[in-house]
């Protein structure tokens, strides 16, 4: 079925529908996400909301979203692409496809990605009309496991994609409103936890049936020519507020470059280099003397190299611009070929996702900061310190009277957020590309056969600056009564994340394995290191009762630590955000000096 393409053109909207028009698509968007994350049965979308949703019009573009994952929403509009290239002509109602490939518009295998056409109601009932396509439904949602060499599906070891699970080009998972069976089972066969996939997917079913409703409610009220031409609006006041921003700038050229710290397989700062050009309205990003693509899985294929691009440049804009396809209107990526910012297959690509989308973000937002630092913030903990375990659960289910579930746990640790003019960093958050929650520990016990031994934030971890650093976490998880397969895909553990205008780096991070609870214990009372330093992008095989502990990278310090306030100093040292001795070292100061702030 095809769009009346030029109906969006021929009709003006008053100004007060339109904006009744935009904050609709919005409620559309957000009701789809909080469908998806109530109905959702892995933790990891119901707790952590590791999810996406968007609604796009007939043309395939944006036109609003639930502002959950920036690593999803901007890479999300290559899949709607995808499908509906795949399909044109052939969706047709109560059809949705289905898609994971990173080469054909999506990001990393875990991410699942469904496409639902919505149709004009009208249309639908009638027997001389061809229906008529008035958007697509679109959400994403990172499953804990789509197969591959290691429970989870983000293995660090992984040298192609091959490795990293099923890859899913466009596929019609529902025609006519029913189910592909044959699709379904394909995908559950070649997955350790079929049970939590399939409930998984009915919620993404959920979210996009949601929006069918509510957008047959909106061309019942307004009909489909308005609501056509109200997309169309409001993807050109997006473009309009987003090329006003981009003229405050001054045109030229800025740079800036950082480092992936390894690839897992040997290869070692990888540089990620960028050049932003400012013409009048528009932006330029040139990646050029970025590292070549790499054995190890941290390339980032061109639509997440993209959504980070388009994070990075209206985190300095206006935040208040709606965002859809009008904003990236302005923007032009040049990303080299077989570059680690835009590989070819059969590119390993789980930790691009991941990783380098973050240091993308950092070398837009670096780049932004040579001319405007008060825009930008210091750079952030730059990682998303993946974690996945795996194996039998030892415990008995409702079923069963023993063990014998597989199961695969992944989570992203938060870590510190970085200062900025006026403000200091968050502490212990997910930053950037990744804006999900931390599993709850109560929830992660309960799951999986997982303790959680410590949950805190870490002392000291925040750069030093008139407005420090958020500090990172350390989290400590304890293995009970099975051996499982542990991956770490992490980094920022060999070049710290950046301060800004004179503000001092974040602590790095790290990862500790402890043979068996006993010698964790030991190092706690002691207050001594006796834990193996684990690679940061390593897998493992971990003995029953072995403790794994990650440390998160704090954040950048934004000013002259010298311009921090007493109080300040004084309310970090009260919180236990700072220790004496940093205080003494970063600041110069004697905690008896700040008596009576």
């Amino acid at each position: 079925m095809s769009a009346d393409s030029a109906a969006g053109d021929d009709a003006e909207v008053d100004p007060v529908t339109l904006e009744v028009v935009r904050n609709g698509c919005v409620a559309v968007a957000e009701e789809m996400n909080a469908n998806l994350v109530r109905t959702g049965y892995s933790p990891n979308i119901k707790e952590r909301r590791d999810c996406s949703c968007a609604l796009f019009d007939a043309r395939g573009e944006m036109v609003s979203q639930a502002e959950n994952m920036p690593v999803h929403l901007g890479a999300m509009p290559f899949s709607v692409r995808a499908a509906v290239d795949a399909f044109e002509g052939d969706l047709n109602p109560g059809d949705a496809v289905l898609l994971n490939d990173p080469f054909r518009g999506g990001a990393h295998l875990p991410d699942l990605t469904l496409v639902s056409p919505v149709y004009d109601p009208e249309t639908l009932e009638s027997e001389d009309q061809e229906p008529r396509l008035v958007a697509y439904a679109a959400n994403r949602a990172h499953h804990a496991d789509i197969g591959g060499s290691t429970a989870g599906s983000v293995a660090a070891d992984s040298t192609e994609i091959y490795q990293e699970g099923l890859r899913i080009p466009p596929v019609k998972l529902f025609e006519g409103g029913e189910v592909n069976d044959n699709v379904l089972e394909m995908i559950l066969s070649n997955v350790r936890t079929p049970d939590e996939r399939r409930g998984d997917i009915r919620a993404q079913e959920a979210a996009n049936e949601t929006a069918r409703e509510r957008v047959h409610g909106m061309v019942d009220e307004y009909g489909a020519d308005t609501l056509e031409s109200a997309f169309e609006a409001v993807k050109d006041y997006s473009e309009r507020r987003m090329r006003s921003e981009i003229e405050a700038f001054p045109d030229g050229t800025y740079e800036f470059g950082d480092l992936l710290d390894d690839d897992g397989r040997g290869n070692e700062d990888l540089p990620v280099e960028v050049e932003v050009t400012v013409d009048g309205d528009e932006v330029g990003v040139d990646f050029a003397g970025t590292a070549p693509q790499t054995e190890g899985p941290i390339n980032a294929v061109l639509a997440v190299t993209s959504s980070a691009t388009y994070y990075a440049v209206r985190c300095v804009t206006d935040p208040e611009i709606p965002p859809n396809h009008g904003c990236y209107r302005p923007i032009t990526i040049d990303a080299p070929e077989r570059s680690l910012v835009n590989p070819e297959p059969p590119a390993a690509v789980v930790g691009g996702n991941l990783e380098t989308s973050q240091r993308v973000t950092d070398v837009v937002l670096g780049a932004f900061a040579t001319e405007a630092p008060e825009r930008v913030l210091a750079a952030c903990q730059g990682t998303m310190n993946n974690v996945t375990f795996g194996g039998t659960d030892p415990r008995g289910s409702e079923d069963t009277d023993a063990g014998g579930e597989p199961y695969a746990f992944y989570e992203t640790q938060g870590g510190g957020f970085g200062g900025r003019a006026g403000k200091d960093g968050m502490d212990g958050v997910h930053v950037h590309m990744s804006n999900t929650m931390n599993t709850p520990a109560e929830v992660l016990e309960t799951a999986y056969p997982l303790r959680v031994l410590r949950y805190s934030l870490r002392p000291d971890s925040g750069g030093a600056g008139e407005f420090r650093g958020g500090l990172g976490i350390r989290r400590d998880i304890e293995v009970r009564g099975h051996t499982a397969r542990f991956s770490l895909l992490a980094d920022r553990q060999q070049h710290a994340p950046y301060g800004l205008e004179g503000g001092d780096e974040g602590e790095r991070g790290a990862a500790y394995l402890y043979e068996d609870a006993q010698a964790y214990a030991a190092e706690e009372d002691a207050g001594v290191s006796v834990g193996e330093k684990l690679p940061q992008k390593s897998v493992h095989d971990l003995d029953p009762g072995s403790v794994v502990s990650i440390r998160t990278p704090g954040a950048g310090g934004y000013g002259d630590p010298d311009e921090r306030s007493p109080s300040a100093l004084a309310r970090d040292l009260r919180l236990g955000k700072l220790s004496p001795e940093a205080l003494r070292e970063r600041y110069g100061v004697d905690p008896d000096e700040l008596d009576g702030e």
